[in-house]
């Protein structure tokens, strides 16, 4: 098959809430959008439409009163993207330039060339590699195994049961305070002897009542049945060497995120762990056309109302960018499609020449007469 080109005014990589919200925001603009997915991969865990496709219940997510599956939710985004016009493309990316616009990408059938980009790809939760640990029906993933106690601590499955939280950082020391609100009994494990996590978070796990901890224990496998999920793990103290299992109804998989960046590395502006830096006024990154929204520039919320809602700011982002109009960029100046920028203050225009010119309508009707 010879490589085929493709030229398009915005292009979002990602189809979770993030990427298929700004694919229906560009759509309905008539910037006829295209969506570039993964594709299916059991060994990588990805497959178009994100993280909810390996989530079953959803029951915060606004207008679903009863909940809604996790696929379901997807399969509705997807298809109001596509009512509007948005093409999709699941091609694995394997090089991105934005060197220059238009910026371009290359997969192993196109190359595209986009003039914004709208980065949508996410973060991945870490995992132990375990057994026992994996998406049903190679293990029980999603079946009481999860890796977000906000999305799935509160359903029935895990009310009133035995839980447990695998970490010792902050993510850990808020999932299981989280999960206490619903659980009996919630065991946290961890490798070592002392936690990782910040004192106060520390502080409200250790005089939790419902919260144990179980130190210098890794887990080495989660047990269970394919008809009522996990019935337990098995624990190692990496002291002893000794073995034990622990019965519990789930568990929590808390030893963070990795955002999913390292396309972008040396071209984009990360934080140490890799997340994108966006501007904070908008969802632009320090490349003027490329915005970046969703769980690959949010580390704090990591919800798929949050996703969605930055998801429509892209989308709006780029339209105002390809509108000619100016974008905040993460520095403070503002940025347009030419290359003017504005100063933080608003007080100077800077040309892509080098030229200034003030930025004060009184000043220029002064000069002119």
């Amino acid at each position: 098959m010879a490589i085929q080109t493709l030229d398009k005014e915005v292009v979002i990589i990602g189809s979770g809430p993030a990427g298929l919200t700004a694919a229906i925001y560009s759509a309905r603009a008539n910037l006829k959008p295209l969506l570039i997915d993964a594709p299916v991969d059991a060994h990588k865990q990805t497959a178009p439409g994100g993280q909810l496709m390996i989530t079953t219940d959803v029951e915060n997510y606004p207008g679903f009163s009863e909940g809604i599956q996790g696929p379901d939710l997807m399969i509705e985004f997807r298809k109001q993207a596509e009512r509007f016009g948005t093409e999709f493309l699941e091609e694995w990316i394997t090089e991105v330039d934005l060197s220059e616009r238009p910026f371009i990408l290359r997969t192993d059938n196109y190359i595209v060339n986009a003039q914004t980009l709208i980065i949508a790809t996410g973060a991945s939760a870490k995992w132990l590699g375990i057994p026992g640990e994996a998406k049903v029906p190679n293990g029980f993933g999603g079946n009481g195994v999860s890796a977000c106690a906000t999305c799935d601590g509160p359903l029935p499955a895990f009310r009133n049961k035995t839980l447990v939280v695998v970490g010792g950082g902050d993510t850990a020391m808020e999932e299981a305070t989280f999960l206490t609100r619903y659980a009996a009994k919630v065991y946290v494990v961890h490798r070592r002897d002392k936690l990782r996590a910040s004192k106060i978070m520390q502080d409200k796990a250790l005089h939790n009542e419902k919260i144990e901890f179980i130190w210098d224990t890794g887990v080495e496998e989660i047990v269970g049945q394919d008809d009522c999920g996990v019935t337990g793990v098995r624990l190692r103290n990496l002291k002893t060497n000794k073995e034990r299992v622990l019965p519990c109804e789930g568990v929590f998989i808390a030893i963070g995120h990795k955002p999913n960046t390292d396309l972008f590395r040396g071209q984009l502006d990360m934080d140490e762990v890799g997340y994108l830096k966006t501007s904070g006024h908008s969802t632009a990154t320090n490349i003027p056309g490329v915005f970046a929204c969703g769980d690959v520039q949010d580390s704090v919320y990591r919800q798929a109302v949050t996703a969605a809602g930055t998801g429509c700011m892209s989308a709006l982002d780029a339209e105002r960018f390809l509108d000619h109009l100016p974008v905040a960029m993460p520095s403070g100046e503002e940025v347009t499609m030419e290359g003017e920028h504005i100063t933080q203050d608003h007080r100077v225009i800077i040309e892509p020449d080098g030229s200034m010119i003030p930025n004060q309508p009184d000043k220029v009707l002064a000069k002119e007469k």
